[in-house]
């Protein structure tokens, strides 16, 4: 039963929809009713309020560290089942009816957690390509492409199949925003629609 401990700590943690929580706490409404629909932090900044959006990608990212380091702790033998999870969490709240985020930041703690280098490749492929394309789908799904190759590079092969699988996921959900890269539609941060 250990793995199961380990599936609903990633699951119950990840799930927190701390996207919809913050934009009602700070009187900007219902965050699924704007933009993209989803509670991630991409959507959250469509409300126009960056600190809000700042806020929201550190604790979705939070919720994906916290439960590895929790797991490396409590439930070693089951820290990708963990680490799973809360990306499953995240996109798949049972509090919201099932339709959260995409997983990217959440991803990003997942993979800090697994191993710092992993992480730091996430966070260097994500931020870099940010910050030269501006696009935010095509940034987020670059990063979760590069922690798995990173962590076959790196000497971290018990972590590959999670890691890939977890892209696989977030690739998946974001086939909208292939199809506009594909278009050559897809929005750019700070570009109006």
């Amino acid at each position: 039963m250990e793995w199961v401990k380990a599936f609903a700590l990633g699951y119950l943690l990840g799930s927190i929809p701390f996207g919809l929580l913050l934009s009602l706490a700070a009187g900007q409404g219902d965050i699924r009713k704007i933009g993209s629909g989803n509670i991630g932090a991409t959507n959250v900044l469509r409300t126009g309020n960056k600190g809000l959006a700042a806020a929201t990608l550190l604790l979705d990212l939070g919720k994906g560290l916290l439960p590895v380091l929790l797991a490396w702790r409590w439930f070693p033998d089951y820290v990708p089942i963990t680490a799973f999870a809360a990306v499953i969490g995240h996109c798949f709240p049972v509090w919201l009816r099932f339709k959260g985020g995409k997983g990217v930041a959440t991803n990003a703690g997942v993979s800090f957690g697994l191993a710092w280098p992993i992480g730091l490749a996430y966070a260097l492929v994500w931020l870099g390509l940010l910050g030269v394309v501006r696009i935010s789908s095509l940034a987020g799904m670059s990063a979760v492409i590069a922690s798995a190759i990173a962590a076959a590079l790196l000497g971290y092969m018990q972590f590959v199949p999670v890691l890939a699988g977890i892209a696989v996921l977030v690739i998946w959900l974001h086939r909208a925003n292939v199809k506009r890269l594909l278009n050559g539609t897809e929005p750019r941060i700070g570009s109006r629609k």
